[in-house]
């Protein structure tokens, strides 16, 4: 067994959860060599064609990988793991924490042929979320995690988007099945961000959502505040011994970026990014 394989007690997680194997037509190459094809082609951020052959063709391994993206497979995984976790209360809604980072997007991955039925008409965001930043040519995930570091929600955007302009999208993007009934739970208790998040409007949209906003104050918002006086009003609140835990986010996106396919942009394909950002949140919910 491969190093990026999956282990017997993540492959007892995810077996009961899989589409059944088709009974009739050709030769069909099981689930678990595809997926642990899908995850060495993720971590070692290597081309498709590359694949070993010992985890079938490495046409079969791209084309259920594409499939189970169109289909909502991978995503419908996501959302088993997180609700039975959920279930035996592994999730901290107490110290959830939201950041977002830059990923380099590789050549190959520029050049794809512009979908009129794709393109997005705000701003300057391109249809397959790639941007020009500091960094060149970058795409950006956007990531809200628990307080013990699994991942709630992501979005990808281009690389030159705003961090705190997308606060509301990841949020919103938040939802976990309930094990019985009831609604899925969208709304962490608290919320742990950086400063880029400080300004008024952005504590705003995450306290009118019922969340406590755990921020330091900006450093020109304070001098702004103090300039003016009474007429500045006091301070936001701050609880720095919450804020203490917010590198758990950090923490998260490090072992993301763990799978050099996610570290490093190769896809053309805005989705097939996603996608591969999506199966990656996956395995860490396995862990």
């Amino acid at each position: 067994m491969s190093r990026t394989d999956l282990t017997e007690q993540q492959w007892r997680q995810l077996e009961p959860h899989l589409p059944p194997n088709p009974r009739h037509g050709h030769a069909y190459v099981g689930h678990r060599h595809v997926i642990n094809g899908i995850l060495w082609r993720l971590r070692t951020g290597a081309p498709w064609r590359d694949i070993p052959p010992r985890y079938g063709p490495w046409q079969t391994c791209y084309d259920r990988f594409v499939r189970w993206s169109r289909n909502g497979t991978w995503h419908r995984l996501l959302k088993i793991m997180q609700a039975a976790a959920d279930a035996f209360g592994r999730i901290d809604w107490d110290g959830a924490a939201l950041d977002a980072t830059h990923v380099k997007a590789q050549r190959s991955a520029a050049g794809a042929r512009k979908n009129a039925s794709f393109v997005r008409k705000k701003g300057d965001v391109t249809d397959e979320w790639l941007g020009h930043s500091r960094g060149g040519l970058t795409s950006k995930i956007h990531l809200c995690v628990d307080g013990h570091g699994l991942p709630l929600s992501f979005v990808v955007t281009a690389g030159q988007c705003s961090d705190a302009a997308n606060i509301g999208t990841v949020l919103d993007a938040i939802s976990v099945p309930r094990s019985g009934r009831g609604r899925p739970r969208k709304r962490p208790t608290c919320l742990r961000v950086d400063r880029a998040y400080g300004a008024r409007h952005y504590r705003r949209e995450i306290q009118q959502r019922g969340i406590r906003c755990v921020c330091p104050e900006r450093l020109d918002a304070q001098k702004n505040r103090l300039r003016k006086g009474r007429r500045g009003g006091s301070p936001p609140r701050f609880d720095a011994e919450a804020y203490k835990g917010r590198n758990v986010v950090e923490r998260a996106i490090n072992r993301l970026k763990d799978f050099r396919a996610v570290a490093t942009r190769y896809d053309k394909r805005g989705h097939n990014f996603f996608t591969a950002v999506l199966v990656a949140t996956i395995v860490l919910w396995l862990l």
